[in-house]
């Protein structure tokens, strides 16, 4: 996977993790209109069948959750509620509160019809399962005696 800029990751069959280039921290941070914005932690794995992508959402609800899938770019959004502290200061402020926003370019052909996604214990799960005629099979020998 290679991230070309800060708002979209390319998904790059056949690339490994050691051939990635990051210009996109995976805890990077951004401010618009006056509200946090994060680009969650991600992993990206190819299988033979599917691309899974596992993204760290701690906070997000299934309900606060968009994903959309246009023209070969997958954006999900992950919004979160912000904590109401209206009785109390806080004395140590390290833990930040902020939307997720993330954008991947899939290379290759992705059956679009068919991707999920699966929420558990603050980790995203998206599978974009391969298009049948990208995914690798086995072909028969014939013999001709």
């Amino acid at each position: 996977m290679t991230q070309p800029n800060e708002s979209t990751s390319t998904v790059t069959p056949g690339a490994d993790a050691s051939d990635a280039t990051s210009t996109c921290e995976c805890a990077a941070e951004s401010t618009t209109s006056s509200a946090t914005v994060f680009h969650p932690g991600v992993d990206v794995i190819e299988t033979g069948q599917e691309y899974l992508i596992h993204a760290d959402v701690p906070g997000a609800t299934p309900d606060g959750i968009d994903i959309q899938f246009h023209d070969g770019v997958l954006k999900m959004r992950a919004g979160i509620q912000p904590r109401s502290h209206a009785q109390s200061r806080s004395l140590v402020r390290e833990y930040g509160i902020g939307d997720y926003e993330r954008a991947f370019r899939v290379s290759g052909h992705v059956d679009a019809d068919h991707i999920t996604a699966e929420l558990k214990h603050g980790v995203l799960t998206l599978r974009l399962p391969k298009a049948d005629a990208v995914k690798p099979r086995k072909i028969a020998v014939q013999s001709s005696n």
